[in-house]
């Protein structure tokens, strides 16, 4: 690896990029929610395209200086080997489109918590901030927790192809995401239970005090809802990241980034989403291979990094040209209502 000499201290190339891979998720956080947004209002369409195209933008030059800066280190099957610059980019972008895309399943999910909440559209955002900075540091620790599990134990890798095969059929032929019931979810229930809450609003605040005591907002419910449904698409996103790289640097990268333009796409899309209804098998046929990509390693069948990146980017492409050119079908029973 590519060794810098700063200061005179020597620091390799993947620390000064999560240096400033750090540097910028904090920088805008800051400027998001101290500047840009200090108080609650309702996030235009226009405002959220162009901050979707800057973090599209941001992550294809951080990208790119991946690329640039190789080579890396990538420990497989408990045997380190030095990963290129460009395979380490094509690794990063497959891994960033994969979660970018299943992040659309959880704008679906997201959708469905604010409408039952009846949350007004100035709260989204900051409901979404808060919810984003939560996936930012469970991930974190789900990816580098997973990581020393496959350091040590390379055969994890293996279940988690025969999972992700798995989720690929049963979301292959899942009917949607509008059969989720919040009021169901079991931490909703404990939440209401054991903790004092307020049917009023406080002004978007989470918590808040009456008559001295305090209370919890509905808003806090709504979070907390957030960051249990992130955590679970997590549980496909992650092991689907380890099966295209088993580089923590690239995985946390790839998928902080991806999360960061969630919510921007969330703006952007929460009208339209619907309109992309094959995205969904698209997604089963990635996971898929993805799966098969990983358990072919038990037979010393490498896919090479290039394929892997083709497959993705064109499945993806795929299913949103014909979702666009195919129209869904409406069911009858709803042309007659």
């Amino acid at each position: 690896m590519l060794l810098i000499s700063l200061l005179g201290l020597e620091i390799n190339t993947e620390t000064l990029l999560y240096v400033a891979f750090a540097v910028i998720i904090i920088t805008f956080l800051l400027l998001d929610l101290g500047v840009f947004h200090k108080t609650a209002k309702k996030i235009s369409t226009k405002s959220a395209l162009i901050q979707s195209i800057f973090w599209v933008i941001v992550s294809t030059i951080f990208g790119y200086f991946i690329y640039l800066e190789g080579p890396y280190n990538e420990v497989v099957g408990g045997v380190e080997r030095s990963l290129s610059g460009s395979d380490a980019a094509l690794e990063y972008f497959s891994a960033y489109l994969t979660e970018y895309a299943l992040s659309v399943d959880n704008i679906f999910v997201i959708l469905l918590i604010l409408k039952y909440f009846r949350v007004k559209e100035e709260y989204y955002h900051n409901v979404l901030f808060w919810g984003i900075l939560g996936a930012i540091v469970f991930r974190g620790i789900f990816i580098f927790v997973g990581a020393i599990l496959v350091a040590k134990f390379h055969w994890i890798l293996y279940i988690f192809g025969v999972f992700l095969i798995y989720s690929g059929i049963k979301i292959y032929f899942d009917e949607g995401d509008e059969q989720i019931d919040p009021g169901k979810n079991p931490i909703l229930r404990f939440c209401k239970k054991y903790l004092p809450f307020t049917d009023h609003e406080h002004g978007g605040n989470f918590i808040a005090r009456e008559e001295g005591k305090l209370v919890f907002t509905s808003l806090f419910l709504v979070i907390i809802l957030i960051e249990t449904t992130d955590l679970i698409f997590a549980v496909d996103s992650i092991p689907a990241a380890f099966a295209i790289t088993q580089n923590e640097f690239l995985i946390y990268t790839s998928n902080i980034f991806a999360v960061m333009g969630l919510r921007a796409m969330f703006f952007l899309l929460a009208g339209i989403i619907d309109k992309f209804y094959l995205l969904q098998k698209g997604l089963s046929i990635i996971l898929f291979f993805i799966g098969a990509k990983m358990l072919l390693e038990i037979f010393d069948i490498e896919v090479p990094v290039n394929m892997s990146f083709t497959v993705i980017i064109v499945t993806l492409t795929a299913a949103i040209i014909f979702s666009v050119i195919v129209p869904k079908k409406t069911p009858k029973s709803e042309e007659l209502s």
